[in-house]
């Protein structure tokens, strides 16, 4: 066959399975060299196709006029601490009501490295209860009326469960890395007195910032270790139950004037990340950094997208490039459907997170029941977690399982973001992993089936991704 002849041959005789371009057998082995293959994961926003490996395609040497995703592994940019969910209370509730077996089975699933697994890299955890669980509580509750100012009730035992499944985590993965915030502070610090709502009283500010290193120290008693944590999480929502209102001069004037220093003063090497909100008010963040002394104690900034655009991380990142980003949270609700959820989730949280310099994207709980509880009086009613737990011999992955897996599985701590190009309708972020593989996460927004070429090192892959569907190549 002359070689002129070839495309023709390729893209006339094609045909599509899965979404894959599948070449006839009698020209590939012409026309594609051995090592070539890019190995595929499809997710379909209509559920018929949830993660599953897809038949694989191959680099070739001669072009077409599709489209091109192009890759530039010259172009590196910020590297990757990983993926994940915030493990609630009320997560590690319901995953204890399995039985044995399954507990076990699905702590693999989740946090292991085999072909079966999907690798969760990162954990976010609730300094005291966070709204998904099943009671408000801090490490240092009082009867009314009373202080602790030397925090000699604090205890972690509230935690005793949270701990003893964490434990089990590292013993699979041990090198999960894990931020922490606290939804409240003890009520007893607070102006208002109550776990809702209120404001972190001055005098308290210090005793405030020994209640984080009882805690980080306390953990690391356990042989647990926080990587990172924020000083409150979503501080400018104080509806939430429990909740703590901190304007961005609260949070600059605590960690400057107490939580920095009293780190320093007990080695705590934990990284102090600022904000843990929205999207639409990146000058909380700026107005922080922009003290210099806050500044020297600030690692980065963390963000939700519940409000504004993913851009803002960019925008922090443009004013600040020597501090690090963090996406902590994106909640998929009881009201939403997978095809909505998975293709804004892949778009936003995943990618946009990445292009736009983040370390971790995480989505919210790992787990709850089909009621949506465990949850405070006053919390979250529809949350969703990535995994619903029936009763002690079943369980069900939902979306927020397929939006993090796209990532976790395929994309390890330590893997590090290259250039790739995206178009209208294709999304995309590309990334070098420790062990050398290149990984392209792409998702479809349009409708219908979308062709194109992964371009790499002046050869082409030419690939179909199908409608409202997200895709994940290695090669």
């Amino acid at each position: 066959m002359k070689f002129q002849n070839l495309y023709s041959f390729f893209f006339k005789g094609t045909a599509l399975l899965g979404g894959v371009v599948l070449f006839p057998l009698s020209c590939t082995s012409v026309a594609m060299n051995k090592g070539n293959d890019v190995q595929y994961w499809l997710t379909k926003g209509n559920e018929s196709v949830k993660l599953q490996q897809q038949s694989s395609v191959r680099f070739v040497n001669n072009s077409n006029n599709w489209q091109n995703i192009e890759i530039d592994d010259t172009q590196k940019f910020q590297y990757v601490d990983g993926f994940g969910y915030t493990l609630t209370g009320g997560s590690v509730e319901v995953i204890n009501r399995l039985s044995p077996s399954k507990r076990k089975a699905l702590l693999n699933e989740l946090f292991g490295k085999d072909k079966n697994s999907i690798s969760i890299s990162y954990l976010r955890l609730s300094i005291g209860a966070s709204d998904l669980d099943g009671e408000v509580f801090s490490y240092d509750d009082l009867p009314e009326g009373q202080t602790d100012p030397t925090l000699s009730k604090f205890s972690l035992t509230k935690d005793k469960d949270l701990i003893a499944m964490l434990k089990e985590i590292l013993a699979i993965n041990p090198n999960i890395k894990i931020i922490a915030a606290p939804w409240s502070s003890p009520v007893w610090m607070k102006d208002n007195g109550k776990s809702k709502g209120g404001s972190l009283k001055p005098e308290f500010y210090k005793v405030y910032a020994n209640y984080f290193v009882k805690y980080i120290q306390g953990m690391k008693k356990e042989g647990i270790t926080i990587d990172a944590i924020t000083p409150q999480n979503e501080p400018l929502h104080p509806g939430n139950n429990p909740s703590l209102y901190m304007p961005s001069e609260q949070q600059r004037d605590f960690i400057k004037g107490s939580l920095g220093p009293v780190f320093k003063a007990n080695n705590i090497k934990t990284k102090i990340v600022v904000y843990d909100h929205n999207c639409n008010k990146p000058e909380y963040a700026l107005d922080i950094l922009k003290d210099p002394e806050a500044y020297k104690y600030i690692d980065g900034s963390a963000f939700h997208l519940y409000e504004g655009d993913i851009s803002a991380l960019s925008t922090v990142h443009n004013a600040f490039p020597d501090k690090n980003l963090y996406f902590t949270e994106q909640w998929t609700g009881s009201k939403g459907t997978f095809n909505e959820d998975l293709n804004w989730h892949v778009k936003n949280v995943v990618i946009g997170s990445m292009r736009n310099w983040s370390s971790i994207a995480l989505e919210w709980n790992v787990a709850n029941d089909p009621q949506y509880k465990p949850h405070t009086d006053g919390g979250c009613t529809e949350c969703k977690g990535a995994i619903t737990v029936s009763d002690s011999e079943n369980f069900t992955r939902n979306v927020s399982y397929y939006i993090i897996a796209h990532a976790s599985k395929f994309v390890p701590a330590g893997s590090q973001r290259i250039a790739s190009t995206q178009t209208e309708t294709l999304s995309t972020a590309a990334f070098k992993t420790p062990a050398g593989k290149t990984v392209l996460i792409i998702q479809n927004g349009n409708s219908t089936d979308e062709s194109f070429n992964i371009k790499y090192n002046g050869k082409t892959a030419p690939v179909t991704l199908s409608g409202n569907s997200a895709a994940t190549y290695v090669f």
